[in-house]
């Protein structure tokens, strides 16, 4: 139950308030500004009305006070004092509302319940924006960085609104994620969720996919189909890789947009929906309009408030945290595999750019564990671009340490290459040469100038 400081010198009035509100909220009504400052500081208050006229100090003397004070309860102002400066102090001081007496209680108790409301939800924003100031996830998505913060802070922002929002990014840096994540921080989180894949869907049955269709409507529709928009009704629908929609799609989507409603094909009537839209391309949607592939009203339309996912290779201090999740998660769905990283491992992963992003990482790491045997994940298994590039980087590393010199580096490298060829071919060197796109006879002479044999289990030492 919500706590309802009265504050006013006229005990007929305390006593009123807390008979017409006590069995609504828990009241507390006081005669003057130090012993409700008291009771603020003794224990929670939701709201205060609070009379501006009392002996000694004023209701705008306890403004005042309270507006020093970081978590101040909502304040509404009950007085007889009809002045207009009077109000205009009062709201100046941090007062949320201004009733003049004599009041009408059931408008009284209106009031009460909106600012309790809107209380609620600003306290509900300042926890959330307290979690994500510190945390590594926001739903599924996962990563500490700057770069990720800053995306669970737009996520919270827009997650209340009905805004259409466009997510981009990469192929594999999570835009579904991010829809879910706003889908499951709003309102409608209790609602459906629908996503279409719209690079899935052939053109020709895209319109019937997102507006559904009526019976007889073309050959083949032998009864009515609702269609995802409708399906979404109340909820969120997520169009995914919206940038693949031909230009006949779009034109019917703008429509459904701008007017909320959406017509069956075969239909002449209208149905009304009440849908969230979000939005996800891997393309550079301005560019495709300035080329004529995409409509500008469209993406206008969609771009209301654009989230853009940062690469995995922009967010490197992030790799270890997902590593590890996702070594987390595929043995606890497997119940055997490695339970750790070596240091060489992790990083090589770290060191490693991600041109496939998250889901590259993820199907990485479950590849470990599904081919491992020991107790932690060796750099041996991971793929092999991995390795190569944990490789490549340290001698660089030595060379800019001056540890090693450029044609030593080179040498090692190349020799590594060729030895992890002969290993995949089994010592087969006409294979191994094709995997490298050299000959034979090349191939023969650099692994007699790198001292290998044919197993290709000699290492190349300078």
């Amino acid at each position: 139950m919500s706590h309802i400081l009265v504050v006013d010198d006229e005990p007929s009035v305390r006593e009123s308030l807390r008979m017409l509100l006590k069995d609504e909220f828990e009241v507390t009504p006081v005669a003057e500004v130090g012993e409700a400052l008291a009771v603020v500081d003794q224990r929670a208050v939701d709201a205060v009305l609070l009379d501006l006229v009392m002996p000694g100090r004023t209701g705008l003397d306890f403004l005042r006070e309270l507006a020093a004070r970081s978590d101040a309860p909502p304040v509404i102002v009950l007085s007889a004092t009809r002045t207009v400066a009077t109000a205009v102090e009062a709201m100046k001081l941090g007062a949320v509302d201004f009733v003049t007496k004599p009041f009408d209680i059931d408008a009284l108790r209106i009031k009460i319940s909106q600012v309790l409301e809107r209380r609620a939800l600003e306290q509900e924003v300042v926890r959330l924006r307290d979690q994500v100031a510190g945390r590594a996830r926001l739903g599924r998505l996962i990563g500490q960085s700057e770069a990720m913060r800053a995306v669970y802070r737009t996520i919270e922002r827009v997650a209340q609104s009905r805004s259409t929002v466009l997510i981009t990014g990469e192929s594999g840096t999570g835009k579904e994620l991010v829809a879910r994540a706003i889908h499951d921080l709003g309102p409608r989180h209790d609602e459906r969720f629908v996503v279409v894949n719209c690079a899935a869907i052939p053109e020709n049955l895209m319109e019937s996919e997102l507006f559904g269709h009526e019976k007889g409507a073309f050959t083949g529709a032998t009864e009515r189909r609702i269609g995802k928009f409708e399906a979404a009704h109340g909820g969120t629908i997520f169009l995914d890789e919206i940038g693949e929609l031909a230009a006949s799609v779009q034109a019917k989507l703008l429509r459904a947009l701008q007017d909320r409603t959406i017509e069956r094909i075969g239909s002449t009537q209208s149905q009304p929906v009440d849908v969230r839209v979000l939005a996800a391309t891997n393309r550079n949607l301005e560019r495709e309009v300035a080329e004529g592939r995409f409509r500008g009203d469209l993406y206008y339309r969609i771009h209301v408030v654009p989230i853009v996912l940062p690469p995995l290779r922009e967010r490197r201090e992030d790799v270890r945290l997902l590593a590890e999740s996702f070594l987390e998660r595929a043995r606890g769905e497997s119940a055997r595999g490695p339970r750790r990283f070596t240091p060489d491992a992790l990083a090589g992963l770290e060191r490693y750019a991600w041109p496939g992003n998250v889901r590259e990482l993820e199907n990485a790491i479950e590849r470990a564990v599904t081919l491992g045997n020991g107790d932690a994940i060796e750099l041996e298994d991971l793929p092999e671009e991995v390795q190569l590039a944990s490789r490549a980087d340290s001698l660089t590393d030595e060379l800019r340490a001056g540890r090693i010199d450029l044609e030593s580096a080179v040498g090692r490298f190349e020799a590594g290459l060729i030895r992890e060829a002969l290993a995949r071919t089994g010592g087969n060197q006409t294979r191994a040469a094709d995997q490298l796109g050299i000959t034979r006879r090349l191939l023969k002479l650099k692994m007699d100038r790198y001292g290998l044999a044919a197993s290709g289990e000699e290492p190349y030492t300078d």
